[in-house]
């Protein structure tokens, strides 16, 4: 994506990376400035039944009034507002849910999240998930222009995503799988929602992970989408996704056990760009072990009015 690459993004926070890491040294187990956040409880492990925490915060002041979700919970956490995952490595025994309209920030290298159970986006929210040094710079890494850190996340079931407004992953390891079913907030490139405070527009990616499942894309309208460099146990299936901006969706350089099925989508690329304009591409394709079927079986124009293939997506 031109107006996305996952550092273009990340370098918007320049200026806000500072503020979020002092907020985080000065927040300590505590929470955050003006937020409250949910109470840790040290070595807790899942029980039937286990309590609900809650993180809250704001987008508002940003970054100064996020929530501060750290340490080790027993249960199952929800987020309700924005906070971030700043404070050192944190571990949620249970779901992490990702309320309505609201925003999850991790994307530190100091703070890594592991979720035991799901993780589920409900209509609206962002989750920004994991942060990888060659593909989408650590929020807290010092050098956003050439990073060097990185910060892996684990879900130990399903990222579920429904009516979201994004889903930003990196070098996570997921042991289930990863379903995104509409949102995205519609067919444009202008930012809304927590992206207008951070300048891109919204969009979703999932980039240099591993996913024991499958993925299903299905019924998403905004800006841009893509798949990169990803281990996916199963099968992949997009279908009818509506992207604004012309160089979605990408699904390149994936390592896919299972089939690969694209149908019905406003177009599917396994190449980038070469320079910044859309043609020419270099052509990325994918390891598919299973079948290649609609939109993915022959290789996406690398010149403009070119044809498909002739090698495979």
């Amino acid at each position: 994506m031109r107006q996305r690459r996952g550092r273009v993004f990340s370098g918007l926070f320049v200026g806000l990376v500072l503020a979020v890491v002092l907020l985080a040294a000065s927040a300590g187990s505590a929470g955050a400035k003006n937020a409250q956040h949910a109470k840790p409880t040290k070595g807790a492990k899942p029980t039937k039944g286990a309590k609900h925490n809650t993180c809250t915060g704001s987008a508002d002041n940003f970054p100064t009034e996020l929530g501060t979700l750290s340490g080790n919970y027993s249960g199952h956490v929800k987020i309700s507002g924005a906070c971030a995952v700043d404070a050192g490595p944190t571990t949620i025994n249970g779901n992490l849910t990702v309320g309505a309209g609201s925003t999850l920030i991790a994307a530190f290298s100091s703070s890594s999240l592991t979720v035991t159970g799901n993780v589920k986006v409900e209509s609206g929210g962002t989750l920004v998930l994991g942060c990888f040094a060659s593909s989408f710079a650590c929020f807290d890494d010092p050098d956003q222009n050439n990073p060097t850190l990185n910060g892996p996340a684990s879900v130990g079931g399903n990222i579920i995503s429904r009516n979201a407004l994004g889903v930003i992953v990196h070098d996570t390891a997921i042991g289930g799988n990863v379903l995104q079913h509409h949102g995205g907030g519609g067919f444009t490139c202008d930012p809304q929602g927590v992206f207008a405070l951070l300048g891109p527009p919204a969009y979703s990616a999932y980039e240099d992970s591993t996913i024991g499942g499958s993925v299903d894309l299905k019924g998403i309208k905004g800006c841009w989408m893509g798949m990169a460099r990803d281990q996916v146990h199963g099968s992949v299936r997009v279908f009818n996704n509506q992207l604004a901006d012309p160089d979605a969706i990408e699904i390149v350089l994936n390592d896919i056990h299972g089939n690969l099925n694209c149908r019905r989508n406003s177009m599917v690329w396994d190449s980038g760009e070469l320079g910044p304009d859309l043609f020419p591409r270099q052509p990325q394709p994918n390891t598919v072990d299973g079948k290649r079927r609609g939109q993915c079986v022959l290789a996406s124009p690398a010149t403009e009015g070119g044809p498909l293939g002739p090698g495979h997506f």
